[in-house]
């Protein structure tokens, strides 16, 4: 493992944001376990269609858990997966608070991903992110 990959000074805003990551992908492979549950017991209409999404949500949260855990203990390469994961989440949050009439589900999801967005985009976290580069961001 490179020096660089892992910092002694994790700022808390990224460890914070890894807290958060880690949770929506600890969520997600867990609802991959209760589609394959479901699929067993004989509650799904079609076996591949309640496979095929617990393998979806098994694949990506597994990716989005561990990004967050990469966070948690400081490995920066955590942080690109989480911002993917948080960009692609705003339009889920979005269609929940529309379309899918669950404002409750859209609206604790939306905080979550707007305050990993926040925590993973702030000075800290940046100049942490950056200091992989040897480069001083503008303004610090």
């Amino acid at each position: 493992m490179a020096e660089s990959d892992v910092s002694p000074g994790v700022p808390r805003t990224v460890r914070g944001a890894g807290a958060l990551v880690t949770l929506e992908g600890a969520v997600a492979v867990v609802v991959a376990l209760v589609l394959i549950v479901r699929g067993l017991l004989g509650h799904d209409q079609t076996a591949t269609n309640g496979y095929g999404t617990a393998a979806w949500f098994g694949i990506l949260g597994g990716a989005v858990l561990a990004a967050g855990l990469g966070l948690l203990f400081g490995k920066r390469w955590g942080r690109a997966i989480a911002v993917i994961a948080q960009l692609l989440l705003l339009p889920v949050t979005w269609s929940l608070l529309t379309d899918s009439h669950q404002p409750v589900f859209g609206t604790l999801l939306g905080v979550v991903v707007v305050a990993a967005l926040v925590l993973l985009f702030a000075p800290a976290s940046t100049r942490w992110m950056a200091a992989d580069y040897a480069v001083e961001p503008e303004g610090s």
